[in-house]
């Protein structure tokens, strides 16, 4: 293994290029348009585009990469997380290439991507799970048929993908026939297929899991637990190692069971075991994702070992040198997203005008972007993730509140504020987190946001440079040249200060007047509302789909639809007018 291909983009696949470097093997990124200049690819030994902008048409287009695969010589892949690194068609056609895969073989992923079948491996190794259907259902009256024999609520979700998506919380059977098409659609969408499963649904657990290595030699090491609890609509925000408050009785059995689930599937490569911790102790099984997670440096932090490095090891045949690992410290993931925490943490896409990030003992940033950049809407939102390490918890958390002031994006709206804030709530920063998946959503203190985010402060671009770079592309290879400039500056101009907001913000829509506008760059998956009728605030008007993520827009006022302009696959500008909610004798006139 000598040349490796990082299918992916943003922070992962610069985190992957700088491992490669040291482990003394070429890198070579990939890039959509979007991507020409981006980090990932200045990062990486060579690169080479794509041509495409979006996901479907780059990342996610299987014959794309491996034609570069095969042009730029490389002789193994590494597919990050996200996109593709869960397809195990991906990896097979890796495989029949010549080419070495850099995670499991696509038996095994093929396997535990089907949450089912998963979920059957637990039971067979004693691993607990949580009551639900042996197979996936089609129908709503099966998800009723469920319901009534375990009980509201119930969880739809996702037979074949993970990490929040496509999964829906069935409270009645009302609910049972829009939530269940609404699952299908998302699952759809985000991992190719629609099939959907019901389990029955644990309501304030907390989320830990176990980070996991296995060589092809039988070795199989469970390196530490992490708490990613801190979640919105079922996606991560924050994640720390190891999960505080675990006894060790809990900790021992997520040991030894993503070890028995590890070595009865045969796995290979890095491996991330998840579990529900509910409120009275109990663990259940949740899914194996067979890929590198977004969290996984708080792990590296607590135990010294650079994940990449060995699966790159891993994938070239060498063994595990240990199996033991253990934990020093404390240490807390912030993912710094460009989300508006002020509209309903909708993604927002556009130059990042301004970015500094902090330094100092514990401070670890890893990220895809440099001042100047710019977050394109065909992706997700992650700008940067922050990692803080401490001796103790208390201690990384204390180190975090510095780190976090320190931080400064002008340009684009930021998690930022939603970050600073949860460090002022005792309940997350109690020894104990009294927390769970659905806090943020019912319980999180939305008054504490600050007016104007600490660190946005407008400032002055940077002097104009004598020289820049231009990039040229031989057959689709990207090389850079340098040429004089004469480029002038521009400031950064203030943004608009907020109120501060004391309960949950809106999730779309227009905030004044009569029309409701699309709050972000993005693509409209259904429409829920025709012309001519009435609606409340706070109804679902349309979803829609931007940077991976799928969100309402809510009617902001009380009305008759008026003048509806989109439909399903229609794609929408931010600030584009979708329609408008008039009153009644308005309507009737």
């Amino acid at each position: 293994m000598r040349r490796v291909l990082i299918a992916n983009r943003g922070e992962i696949a610069v985190r992957i290029a700088h491992a490669c470097r040291e482990a003394g093997l070429v890198s070579i990124a990939v890039y959509a348009d979007a991507d020409r200049d981006a980090l990932h690819v200045r990062a990486a030994d060579e690169a080479y585009a794509l041509h495409g902008e979006t996901a479907a048409d780059t990342y996610l287009n299987i014959s794309k990469l491996l034609a570069v695969a095969a042009a730029s010589k490389a002789d193994a892949v590494h597919p990050g997380y996200g996109f593709l690194a869960e397809n195990a068609a991906f990896a097979q056609a890796v495989r029949e290439a010549g080419l070495t895969w850099i995670g499991p073989s696509a038996e095994t992923i093929a396997l535990l991507a089907d949450k089912v079948a998963a979920r059957r491996i637990a039971c067979d190794v004693g691993v607990p799970v949580m009551p639900g259907t042996g197979r996936p259902v089609t129908t709503a009256a099966e998800v009723a048929d469920f319901a009534r024999s375990h009980g509201y609520p119930v969880a739809v979700k996702a037979a074949h993908g993970g990490g929040g998506r496509g999964m829906r919380i069935v409270h009645d059977t009302r609910q049972i026939p829009e939530l269940l098409e609404a699952a299908v659609r998302e699952a759809a969408s985000a991992f190719g297929r629609g099939d959907c499963f019901v389990e029955r649904y644990v309501a304030r657990p907390r989320h830990v899991e176990t980070q996991c290595l296995a060589d092809a030699h039988g070795n199989v090491a469970v390196l530490s637990t992490r708490d990613c609890s801190i979640q919105r609509r079922h996606q991560k925000r924050v994640e720390e190692a190891p999960a505080p408050g675990l006894t060790p009785h809990q900790w021992e059995l997520l040991r030894e069971g993503s070890a028995a689930i590890l070595r009865t599937t045969g796995y290979v490569g890095a491996a991330t075991c998840e579990f529900l911790l509910a409120e009275d102790g109990t663990l259940s099984f949740l899914e194996v994702n067979t890929r590198l997670q977004v969290e996984h440096p708080v792990t590296e932090e607590v135990t010294g070992v650079d994940l990449v490095q060995e699966m790159l090891r891993i994938a070239d045949g060498q063994r595990l040198e240990r199996t033991d690992f253990p934990v020093h410290g404390h240490a807390v993931e912030f993912r710094i997203t460009a989300e508006d925490p002020h509209r309903g943490f909708a993604p927002v896409a556009g130059r990042l005008d301004q970015l500094v990030f902090p330094t100092g003992p514990g401070i670890r940033v890893d990220t895809g972007y440099q001042q100047g950049d710019t977050v394109p809407p065909h992706f997700d939102s992650l700008i940067a993730k922050l990692i803080v390490r401490g001796d103790t918890r208390a201690h990384a958390l204390a180190r975090a509140r510095r780190a976090l002031a320190d931080v400064t994006v002008a340009g684009v709206p930021t998690l930022l504020p939603f970050h600073r804030a949860l460090l002022d709530t005792p309940e997350f920063t109690a020894d104990v987190p009294r927390i769970h998946t659905r806090w943020v959503e019912t319980s999180f203190p939305f008054h504490l946001l600050e007016e104007l985010p600490r660190g946005t402060a407008p400032a002055q671009a940077p002097p104009s440079e004598s020289r820049e770079r231009v990039l040229v592309e031989v057959n689709g290879q990207r090389f850079e040249v340098s040429v004089p400039t004469a480029r002038s500056t521009t400031a950064v101009l203030p943004r608009p200060r907020r109120a501060a907001r004391t309960s949950p913000p809106p999730r779309g829509g227009s905030r004044a007047g009569t029309a409701v506008t699309a709050p972000t760059p993005a693509t409209v998956v259904k429409v829920v509302v025709a012309d001519g009728d009435a609606v409340q605030p706070g109804d679902t008007l349309l979803l829609v789909e931007a940077m991976k993520m799928e969100q309402p827009i809510t009617a902001h006022r009380a009305g008759i639809v008026r003048g509806l302009a989109v439909e399903a696959g229609t794609p929408v500008a931010q600030g584009d007018l979708v329609c408008e909610i008039v009153d009644a004798p308005e309507a009737d006139r």
